[in-house]
């Protein structure tokens, strides 16, 4: 809410109350003009928000009507949109909503044949890898000839102690005989994290995935895995995906990196299991696609 009492006249539109997966929302007639307005009262914690509809005079013997709907449930995209231009927006999936928007098309597209929405999950994060393979191929195969030359690196390091303009140019002339780009593996992250961010938000926001089983003991992918056996594969996951990277010659780096799975697996306790069901396929595909690549650059650099 403003500082100063909103006035505005509309016609047609909607006001609404929205919570995570519901929303009460009031839709005038489309043809009607109507005064929209707002009062806040931020002391008491009050917060008003309404239409007032023109003045209407019934002369005795007449009658007259105003028609309006009152919409109270879940936030199902396809029916709003049906009552109101827009309402269908009260789905809030961020400033990325564009990317969110198609994915939740392809991902209500997989339920259309799968009729299930877990297994929907599991293809829609197949799809988004498949879509993004070359890229991730070259932040692997970038990671991969990292690794190859760190006893090098570390050697490097342990020749030239403090002198850190020594040390930069003796690794700038190591990755220029090895031909590698150390900022190679971080671009293609880069050009992907707004499809993983959106794809987050998709599988937050969606109310179709509310007491939608999976199966075996997830029985509701909107709510926490009650076992918390998919957060902890995500953490197993997300540490041998660690061990195929190069680790850190910086000590204080590599404890860090060390205990990130365990804060992870923490956060996703709580997380939704339609959610970590995600981030757990999306490991295990990421975990197989770096350690063929990773097998691939080392066997070459051993014939050599």
């Amino acid at each position: 809410f403003n500082e100063e009492a909103l006035k505005e006249t509309t016609k047609g539109g909607w006001i609404a109350i929205v919570q995570h997966y519901f929303v009460t929302a009031w839709i005038p007639d489309a043809n009607s003009t109507n005064h929209l307005m707002t009062r806040a009262n931020k002391e008491k914690g009050e917060y008003f928000i309404g239409f007032t509809s023109p003045d209407m005079v019934v002369n005795a013997g007449m009658q007259n009507s105003i028609s309006a709907k009152l919409y109270a449930g879940p936030k199902i995209q396809d029916e709003l949109a049906k009552l109101s231009t827009g309402l269908e927006l009260t789905v809030d999936y961020g400033f990325l909503w564009f990317i969110s928007q198609f994915l939740f098309w392809v991902l209500q597209l997989l339920h259309g044949f799968l009729g299930n929405w877990g297994w929907s999950i599991v293809f829609l994060t197949l799809f988004v890898k498949l879509a993004f393979f070359h890229l991730s191929a070259t932040s692997y195969k970038s990671m991969a000839n990292m690794r190859r030359v760190m006893p090098e690196m570390q050697r490097i390091k342990e020749q030239y102690g403090t002198d850190r303009q020594k040390m930069s140019m003796a690794m700038m002339e190591l990755y220029q005989k090895e031909k590698i780009n150390p900022v190679a593996g971080c671009l293609p992250i880069l050009v992907q994290m707004p499809v993983f961010l959106a794809l987050y938000w998709t599988l937050m926001e969606s109310v179709e995935l509310r007491h939608a089983p999976w199966l075996l003991w997830i029985t509701d992918l909107a709510a926490m895995d009650k076992y918390f056996v998919l957060p902890l594969i995500m953490g197993v996951t997300m540490y041998i995906q660690q061990l195929l990277n190069p680790q850190p010659t910086d000590p204080m780096q590599a404890k860090v990196l060390k205990i990130m799975p365990i804060v992870f697996t923490v956060f996703m306790l709580w997380f939704p299991s339609g959610l970590v069901l995600y981030w757990v396929v999306n490991n295990v595909l990421s975990i197989a696609q770096q350690w063929v690549i990773t097998r691939q650059i080392e066997g070459a650099a051993a014939k050599k």
